[in-house]
């Protein structure tokens, strides 16, 4: 596929379940393609390239990964989208083992038809809900898993089931000592949401970091913040140079902001949990 324009008969289309329409279009920003749903850019997929990690919060998600000790990983990723980053996985970090949930086979389908993944990448791909997934994933990945991603959305919202204390005991049940969550939270004005994840999350595995852009750090506007936790230290030496060369101005929050960040904030419970908030614009930043 080349990154001339397409036409509505040509772009590769397909209607999910809930009756969205998920797209592959040529990027108007950058080589390569995006996975659209209903409009709002999902992924970005450059198979010339796996390494070129265009959303911001997926470069950032990049950078926690390229801190993590040398050699082939063991992941796990909780939502497809275009598998940009098992696709990073493989390409930085060869002899990776990658298990992949997914909800929408017709998704999963439009992708691997038209941005097939590498050839040899040992990647699967398991169709169900998130949650259960973790259940149905082989016992023996129990407390072995390096990575655990989850970047899940239905529309433009995380569901509430994937938000909760119980959700991430699921989770890190599966992460290996120094094992790390990494996970994609969208946010606005005031960070109710975020600060309420990160408490949750907190109250599970205690070490936890931030990364986010400054001004979406400080809830002055709407975009992507991502936590990652771990039950060991983070290896955090180089991220805040990292984050401080752009190319928009980031921050990593550690130790005692984390602790002013969810001041107040109460760990969410499968009880009183809710779906993250509805953006007032495009979901991912550019």
């Amino acid at each position: 596929m080349g990154r001339q324009r397409q036409s509505e008969a040509e772009t590769p289309s397909v209607r999910l379940s809930d009756g969205r329409t998920a797209r592959i279009v040529p990027s108007a920003y950058a080589n390569g393609f995006e996975v659209d749903v209903d409009g709002t850019p999902q992924s970005h997929v450059d198979p010339a390239d796996p390494t070129h990690l265009h959303f911001e919060y997926v470069a950032r998600m990049g950078a926690v990964i390229d801190q993590l000790p040398d050699g082939p990983l063991t992941a796990v990723h909780l939502g497809a989208g275009g598998l940009t980053i098992p696709r990073y996985i493989d390409a930085t970090r060869p002899g990776s083992r990658q298990q992949v949930i997914e909800i929408e086979q017709a998704l999963v389908d439009l992708v691997r038809e038209n941005l097939p993944l590498p050839r040899g990448a040992s990647i699967r791909i398991r169709i169900g809900d998130a949650r259960e997934g973790l259940s149905r994933l082989p016992a023996a990945m129990t407390g072995s898993v390096d990575l655990l991603v989850s970047d899940v959305y239905s529309g433009a919202q995380t569901p509430a089931h994937l938000t909760t204390v119980e959700f991430y005991s699921a989770a890190a049940s599966l992460l290996g000592p120094s094992g790390v969550l990494l996970v994609n939270v969208a946010d606005g004005s005031g960070l109710a949401f975020a600060r309420r994840q990160v408490a949750t999350i907190r109250e599970v595995l205690p070490e936890v970091i931030v990364l986010a852009e400054v001004q979406v750090l400080k809830g002055r506007r709407f975009g992507n913040l991502v936590i990652a936790a771990s039950a060991a230290p983070l290896p955090v030496e180089w991220l805040p140079r990292l984050m401080a060369a752009g190319p928009h101005p980031a921050k990593v929050a550690q130790g005692s902001e984390i602790d002013a960040f969810i001041q107040g904030a109460r760990p969410a419970v499968d009880g009183d949990a809710t779906d993250s908030p509805k953006p007032s614009e495009i979901l991912f930043e550019r």
